[in-house]
């Protein structure tokens, strides 16, 4: 008698959509700036959110240029919303979070010293979405939580507030190291989670697995170095 043969299917993975908390608008010039309030995002570009004063403005901003601003705050630095690129320090920007990452990243290698590297949270999560019933949300989350590297950055945020605290999400990015995680902290805070360009097209990652967030910050570090310093940009919450 021949062999029998079965057929092997593959489960295809599965990965989480990506986070986005964040959306950058590349504004088209024929959009007035009274277009720009926040109940008019969704007609506009599809988008459901609020204004987030996440920009700096320019340090030589003169009281001629408020008019251009959106949602301009006082401060030093001034945020605001948006506003044309030459008006805004995207360069400030990108130093300060750079340096703040920077001690952040500190803090980190001295909260999980000792520890090995942890498996991040989206590969227990495409794990419980590629098959929920044998593999629960609860469960998911009880295996990540098991790490002992989690364990202390849990236990560290549990003792601190506010800016002391590690984010989890960005468990991967610590993990690639000081420099990796200066530059992913730099880019994303000009270039937040997503954005659509002044054609409609939308940057996004597939993602938050670390490798799609980059393929993302490449995306947009590349518009952003190109751009015409009289685009104008509109940072949104989500």
């Amino acid at each position: 008698m021949g062999k029998n043969h079965r057929t092997v299917t593959r489960t295809p993975a599965v990965k989480p959509t990506a986070t986005i908390r964040t959306m950058i608008l590349c504004i088209p010039d024929e959009l007035p700036r009274e277009a720009l309030t926040a109940h008019q995002l969704d007609r506009n570009f599809g988008v459901q959110g609020t204004l987030s004063p996440r920009f700096w403005a320019s340090t030589s901003l003169r009281l001629w240029h408020h008019q251009q601003m959106i949602s301009l705050r006082k401060g030093r630095p001034a945020y605001c919303a948006g506003g044309p690129v030459r008006l805004l320090d995207l360069d400030g920007m990108l130093q300060a979070a750079a340096m703040g990452a920077g001690i952040r990243h500190q803090v980190f290698s001295r909260v999980v010293h000792g520890t090995r590297d942890a498996t991040p949270w989206h590969v227990y999560e495409s794990r419980h979405l590629a098959d929920p019933d044998k593999y629960p949300y609860d469960a998911a989350v009880a295996a990540f939580n098991n790490q002992p590297r989690v364990n202390a950055i849990r236990m560290h945020n549990a003792a601190m507030y506010g800016a002391g605290q590690i984010a989890l999400d960005e468990l991967e990015m610590y993990q690639a190291g000081f420099m990796a995680y200066q530059h992913y902290s730099a880019l994303s805070a000009v270039a937040g989670d997503a954005v659509i360009t002044v054609e409609g097209a939308k940057l996004a990652p597939a993602s938050d697995a670390m490798a799609d967030r980059v393929t993302y910050l490449e995306q947009a570090n590349r518009l952003f170095a190109a751009i015409d310093p009289n685009q104008r940009l509109l940072a949104v919450a989500l």
